[in-house]
């Protein structure tokens, strides 16, 4: 059974060597396998034996040809400036500008790793769009971003309830900043209906000839003219439509001009129309909207020829009622593919915009759609669009970015990419589409495209590209042009770590062993550092001590390639449960993950596993969950999960118990997955509402999150809905009364049959509300309760409540028990050092940032004690280390202030800058800020 496995890694090649950010050169110890591969076929092939060492392989075949990726979005060599000068300008741009400020902040966001930031001002753009275009697009991406499309049962054009993200809103032309968080229409509407106007079915024609019977649909009054009434005729062939002169010269300027200027018309009571390519029936909806102004009682194939009849007389009245009109019809796919080539033909500008909303509120499916793609990919659609008022940047913008997301290397990406570029007027829209561009000919293997690109993208001032140019040089075999690039880089500006990443690419030995090292020091976060190490270590078949490096990015920063690299060298050390544990987390992450550069999916290589580690039921899998869940292994935890959910893959309980723990390991996107489908599997109603809540909590709906979890509670009576109702409550400053309020819905929850994992969450919960109610002992009661039920995070409550008494020793022992029990434990270290003397708490927090330096505290801290020692230089290089990879309003704040406090006032007016960039609505640097500009303008006098 052990030798499957080897055979399968041998008959796909995987000893042949390693791509991109996959490394596949894995040896197992002691094992000498040979296989015979048919390709899946049925002819044989050669016999393929396995290295005994890892000294066996070609150096070639591994770290050689590890490389990090170029990421496909901007990146500045000064990141805090950058921050600093997008606030300015937010801040100082005219209003009616402010949504195309807000798309810049959103593509500077977006390669950070917090995608909340991004999703704030992409609600921003939206509340200060003034087109329909723009809000059209920026509502459709708002809700991508939620991923409703994954929702059984939703429609695309269903509304959240508020104005920033309704479809019907959206088509509303107009600056309205204040209403675009409100509720919509469709929430005060019963039902979400449009209007009341009675309409007609349609057939599946647009236009044709109808009857003359068929086309009256208004009340005889109204139906049509009267000899008495009119004074003139249109004659169309042997039929005469009666009109009133001066209404018909009221459609528009031609007309009036005909009728009563210097034409022979003037004086004709019949004017013969035949030639004009009008038909009788449209002619006649032509004289009633003359009298009405109204074309909802028409066809719908008749207000397609009006719409058209309008255009080619100029009656903007009449094209405006036709183009609204036919845009409320618009609700779904089959209506836009229908509609929207007449509305480019016509330039109906609200038409179009339905029938995009439509498609771009479908999406990501409609991307797939070969019909709709037409009309965006080429120059010629752009021009179309662009005609009828509806080709931007924002628009290509979402379209390419959804198509790198499905296929980077497709040719519809690239399409994209390329209208992307031609849409782009502002530097910024150049550098990043020039440099995705680059990116994409790389992934593609047209490196000289890719160059072309990228030095593109340099030209137009986006730095970060050169990292691109140097790449696509080191493709086409100029290594040494490559390190020079990004040696005049390093020289050029203040170097940061991706730098030094990427210049260890094209040097050997230890100058390149030396700027790994450097690439550590100044971004910790950086993974292709640790990744390379670790495979260098197994090439010297130090496997242990590569798996040690591979744990220190796997400790605060997981993802799937880390993962599978681990899976190898637990394979390697025929630690085939640890090689299985990653391999099902790593899953967990990305369902569709393809090992070995593509060739296995992860599925596969799970069943090659499974008969090498002891079988567990499902009640072994419960039981193993709360030990993992108990000693806060998150990972082993997920593996579990995942091994469960192959059993049951309907049990929503336990997608939702993925999504919690994917949360803890800030995965965000791979968590709301996770939540979707633990709403989609629910079994009840009142389950569905609570899951449903948590999505809309999750998203920044607060609110809506709390109507669901009152409505769940209406139907049954459950611990998950009380306990987000209590969640959602707490999640603000809470007076006594609201406190009182949470303790007893954390309380009612209690009462609720649950399982002893969410239970000691609760009780752990309802022991902090106590805390800062000042009821301590009740507190601790909580929190020993929890403990009891092996909540270990509650030693970290209790040891809080110690604290508040005075009993130091007690709380800083609490802590060390927490330390001792859980697998993941920085937090715990960085607790701990609250409650002991300053050298001991330095080193707790020397340990914290060794094991995350993504937590804050231990920078904040350190700096703050050398600012007491007077080393005020030495405490704003603390601060600026972490800033430099991880800008945190807080470390931002800090700074500033020592800044002020050493009478710089220009660095403290950056710094609040670019921390009110990250949080616009943070009061204390909003003081900072002001009295540090104060200063700045007292000296400049």
């Amino acid at each position: 059974m052990q030798n499957n496995i080897f055979t399968t890694m041998r008959s796909l090649k995987i000893m042949d060597g390693c791509k991109g950010t996959q490394v596949f050169a894995i040896n197992p110890s002691g094992t000498t396998t040979t296989t015979t591969t048919n390709n899946g076929g049925s002819g044989g092939g050669g016999g393929d034996t396995l290295p005994h060492h890892p000294q066996d392989h070609p150096r070639g075949t591994s770290s050689d040809l590890l490389e990090p990726q170029i990421e496909p979005s901007l990146k500045s060599v000064d990141f805090v400036e950058t921050l600093a000068d997008v606030y300015r300008r937010i801040d100082h741009c005219p209003q009616f500008e402010k949504s195309k400020m807000y798309m810049e902040q959103c593509a500077i966001f977006r390669g950070l790793s917090d995608p909340k930031l991004f999703r704030r001002s992409l609600r921003s753009a939206r509340q200060h769009a003034v087109d329909v275009h723009t809000k059209v697009v920026l509502a459709a991406w708002l809700r991508y971003e939620r991923r409703e499309d994954e929702l059984i049962g939703s429609s695309a054009m269903d509304c959240c309830g508020r104005n920033v993200e309704c479809p019907k809103a959206s088509l509303v032309s107009g600056y309205d900043p204040e209403s675009a968080f409100e509720s919509c229409i469709c929430s005060r509407a019963p039902g979400g209906e449009e209007d009341d106007t009675p309409r007609r079915e349609e057939d599946d024609t647009p236009r044709g000839d109808e009857d003359d019977d068929d086309f009256v649909m208004v009340g005889d009054e109204e139906c049509s003219t009267s000899e008495e009434d009119g004074n003139m005729s249109f004659c169309i062939g042997d039929a005469e439509v009666r009109c009133v002169r001066y209404k018909i010269a009221s459609l528009s300027i031609p007309f009036y001009a005909m009728l009563y200027g210097n034409f022979k018309e003037r004086r004709r009571e019949k004017i013969n129309f035949t030639q004009n390519g009008i038909s009788v029936e449209a002619m006649r909806a032509v004289e009633i909207f003359s009298r009405t102004k109204r074309v909802d009682y028409f066809d719908v194939r008749i207000v397609l020829d009006l719409l058209s009849f309008a255009n080619r007389f100029c009656c903007d009245d009449m094209k405006s009622a036709c183009d609204s009109h036919l845009a409320s019809l618009v609700c779904e796919l089959e209506d836009a593919m229908l509609l929207i080539d007449y509305g480019l033909e016509e330039t109906a500008h609200l038409l179009v915009a339905a029938c995009l909303q439509v498609f771009l509120r479908e999406l990501p499916s409609s991307l797939h759609n070969p019909h709709m793609m037409r009309l965006f990919c080429n120059s010629e659609a752009r021009q179309r669009l662009t005609m009828a008022g509806h080709a931007s940047f924002i628009l290509y913008y979402f379209l390419s970015q959804i198509a790198m997301e499905e296929d980077m290397r497709s040719n519809t990406t690239v399409m994209l990419l390329e209208r992307l570029g031609e849409c782009a007027t502002e530097s910024w829209q150049k550098q990043l589409a020039f440099h995705q561009l680059g990116v994409v000919m790389l992934e593609r293997k047209e490196y000289k495209d890719a160059q072309w690109w990228f030095e593109a993208a340099v030209e137009v001032g986006h730095i970060y590209s050169l990292v691109g140019v140097a790449r696509a040089k080191f493709k086409r075999g100029h290594k040494y042009a490559a390190y020079k690039q990004m040696n005049s880089l390093i020289s050029d500006y203040t170097p940061v770590g991706w730098m030094y990443q990427d210049r260890s690419l094209y040097c050997i030995g230890k100058e390149k062993m030396m700027d790994l090292t450097t690439a550590t020091q100044l971004d910790p976060t950086l993974s292709y550092p640790y990744k390379l190490r670790a495979v260098c270590l197994l090439e010297e078949n130090q496997v242990e001590a590569g798996i040690t490096e591979i744990n220190k990015i796997i400790s605060f920063k997981v993802s799937p390639d880390c993962l599978e690299l681990r899976a190898w060298f637990s394979i390697a050390l025929e630690d085939f449960e640890g090689a299985l544990r990653d391999v099902r987390a790593l899953l967990t992450l990305d369902p569709n993950y393809m090992m070995f550069h593509g060739k296995m999916h992860g599925d596969h290589l799970v069943e090659l596993l499974r008969p090498l580690v002891q079988q567990w039921s499902q009640a072994d899998c419960w039981m193993q969950l709360y030990d993992r869940w108990s000693s806060v292994d998150d990972i082993g935890s997920l593996a579990v999960v995942h091994h469960m959910l192959a059993n049951d893959p309907g049990k929503s309980l336990l997608r939702f118990r993925q999504s919690l723990l994917l949360l803890r390991l800030n995965c965000q996107k791979a968590a709301m997955h996770s939540l979707r489908l633990a709403r989609n599997h629910s079994s009840s109603e009142h389950e569905r509402l609570v899951y449903e809540g948590w999505i809309l909590y999750d998203t920044g709906h607060r609110e809506e999150a709390l109507a669901k979890a009152e409505e769940s509670i209406s139907i049954q009576r459950s611990f998950e809905a009380f306990f987000l109702k209590a969640y959602a409550l707490a999640d603000s400053s809470l007076d006594s009364e609201s406190s009182t309020y949470v303790i007893q819905l954390l309380e009612e929850a209690l009462r609720c049959p649950s399982d002893g994992l969410r239970k000691g969450q609760a009780l752990n919960n309802l022991g902090s509300v106590y805390v800062d109610s000042d009821k301590l002992d009740l507190a601790a009661d909580c929190y020993t309760n929890a403990l009891n039920i092996k909540h270990t995070r509650a030693h970290q409550g209790l040891a809080r409540v110690y604290h508040l008494k005075n009993h130091r020793k007690a709380a800083y022992d609490e802590m060390t028990k927490l330390i001792e029990k859980a697998r993941n434990n920085a937090s715990a270290y960085e607790k701990r050092s609250e409650y002991c003397d300053r050298d001991m708490a330095k080193n707790d927090l020397s340990t914290a940032t060794q094991l995350d330096p993504l937590r804050t505290y231990p920078y904040r801290y350190r700096a703050a004690v050398l600012m007491d020692d007077h080393k005020e230089a030495e405490a704003i290089e603390e601060l600026s280390k972490a800033i430099s990879f991880k800008p945190d309003l807080q470390l931002l704040h800090l700074r500033g202030a020592f800044h002020e406090s050493m009478g710089d006032f220009v660095s403290t007016v950056r710094d609040c800058e670019a921390a009110l960039c990250l949080d616009p609505n943070h009061a204390d640097t909003h003081d900072l800020y002001a009295k540090a500009r104060e200063r700045v303008n007292e000296q400049l006098k």
